[in-house]
């Protein structure tokens, strides 16, 4: 079967010749602007490591709802912790999706400045490894991020280094998401409606079951079908707004399996790289042109991140 997105090799950006990493660059790129996806292997993220964090968030979907629910903590916007089944939903939609997910982010000093942006990460007394695992999977995809978002710089004519300080102790989220058995015929909801991220970039290492589709020009839904130790890497809105639409965040959703396939729970990982609340997203002076006339007002990634979690149903 013909892959839906292009596939690069990370490897040959950190440690190949200058024509090596050129060609990344450049491959990187036009994946970005053509598709707004691509396949990553030589990712850099370890394999046991994605196990162990499959493992434990199995053991934490498992556990029993009102078990679940203790993590589920008022005020925090989902941004940590626990959300249960259906309270997320697409912004053009008020049907849940049919999902419930676990949130990991940022830490950062007690005497850090903005110490009150980044509230504790929330511990599992029942499955005790389960937020120390995705810590040190939130760092390896971090540092992966980074370097995909280092190309990104130089194919848009930046300085390699221009969203290093952005990203550092950034507002970035590792996401666990358990779509459970289907068991009764859906009032509407998809396990994902269609959707775009809101971040810079995302990253997502393999699921445990299929139904990723992104919806292509020609607005065809294509089935994305990772390859063994492959991540699938999309643009996030922010990056499309950065970018005054040169780079495009492809609308995505998660379908529900075949009805015989119905008892098959499916389990997720993404990471969804964000920068610092106070980056600037003004549209780059370069990419706006007479045929891509400034499409966007400018705002901070705060502000924006603000809006957007009010319109998907995690914030009031």
């Amino acid at each position: 079967m013909a892959r839906a997105i292009p596939l690069v090799d990370l490897k040959k950006f950190i440690a190949g010749s200058d024509a090596e990493k050129q060609a990344f660059v450049d491959e990187l790129g036009h994946a970005f602007h053509d598709f707004g996806f691509v396949g990553v292997i030589n990712h850099g993220i370890a394999k046991e490591l994605v196990s162990r964090y499959y493992a434990e968030s199995k053991a934490f979907f498992s556990l029993p709802v009102e078990v679940k629910s203790n993590y589920e903590i008022e005020g925090l916007a989902g941004q940590r912790g626990y959300t249960s089944f259906g309270k997320e939903h697409a912004k053009q939609s008020n049907v849940g999706d049919l999902k419930e997910f676990f949130q990991l982010g940022q830490e950062v000093p007690a005497d850090h400045s903005q110490k009150e942006e980044y509230p504790d990460n929330i511990h599992v007394a029942e499955v005790p490894d389960f937020t120390n695992t995705g810590i040190e999977l939130y760092k390896a995809f971090e540092s992966s991020g980074a370097s995909l978002l280092r190309a990104i710089a130089i194919y848009l004519n930046l300085k390699p280094d221009y969203f290093a300080d952005k990203i550092e102790s950034g507002n970035s989220i590792l996401r666990a998401i358990h779509y459970p058995p289907i068991t009764q015929e859906p009032k509407s909801a998809l396990r994902s409606e269609q959707h775009e991220d809101i971040n810079l970039i995302t990253l997502l290492v393999g699921a445990s079951a299929g139904g990723l589709q992104i919806l292509d020009a020609k607005n065809q839904w294509l089935d994305i079908v990772p390859g063994e130790d492959e991540i699938v890497v999309n643009v996030g809105d922010m990056l499309q707004r950065l970018t005054n639409n040169y780079l495009i965040s492809t609308t995505h959703r998660v379908v529900n399996p075949p009805k015989d396939e119905w008892h098959r729970p499916r389990l997720s990982i993404p990471f969804f790289l964000h920068p610092k609340s106070d980056m600037d997203l003004t549209c780059l002076p370069d990419t706006v042109t007479a045929e891509r006339p400034l499409a966007y007002d400018s705002i901070t990634a705060g502000e924006y991140l603000n809006e957007r979690l009010k319109e998907i149903g995690l914030k009031k």
